[in-house]
């Protein structure tokens, strides 16, 4: 038997598998219980199970990205809570929600490092911002919230990223 004839073969009979596999299920055929052919990979060991700190990160950018403040204050705890709620007070719920709009109008990118523990209930973020011109670090610290879910504390300064190739540049 040829190669190509093999080949031939064994695409026909995959063929055939997919289309058997296709007409069970419309036909309502199921695994016996207890089968595991189906069944979806469990996590690997030491995989994080429930929220990760990053979460609260990207749940502030989505939320300041439609100016949902609401949503946007709820990532926050402590003291950044009070100043960013006393902040909204002063400005006005619209022009809060506009201003958070704007500030992330634009970022044309994010990336995040893995979170570093500093306790069991502490951990840290480096989050960096990328911008037409420009790309903007910063350290993130967040806590563990009653629940399980992360909240951001407080963060350090911005600090100036150099970038070899600013973002959008025409590659030749």
């Amino acid at each position: 038997m040829t190669k190509q004839r093999q080949a031939r073969y064994l695409t026909l009979a995959v063929i055939a598998a997919a289309l058997v596999v296709v007409v069970g299920q419309k036909a309502g055929w199921q695994l016996p219980a207890g089968s595991t052919l189906l069944r979806p990979a469990e996590p690997p060991k030491g995989a994080p199970s429930g929220p990760e700190p990053r979460d609260a990160i990207y749940k502030m950018l989505d939320a300041a990205r439609i100016g949902d403040a609401a949503a946007y204050l709820a990532c926050y705890t402590g003291q950044m809570e009070t100043m960013l709620r006393q902040s909204q007070a002063e400005m006005g719920a619209q022009k809060f929600s506009q201003y958070l709009i704007d500030s992330n109008k634009e970022i044309k990118g994010i990336a995040l490092s893995e979170p570093a523990s500093l306790t069991d209930r502490e951990s840290r973020v480096r989050v960096e911002y990328v911008y037409q011109d420009r790309n903007e670090a910063q350290q993130v610290y967040l806590e563990k919230a009653a629940g399980g879910t992360w909240r951001i504390a407080r963060v350090d300064s911005t600090e100036r990223v150099k970038t070899l190739v600013p973002y959008g540049t025409p590659v030749n």
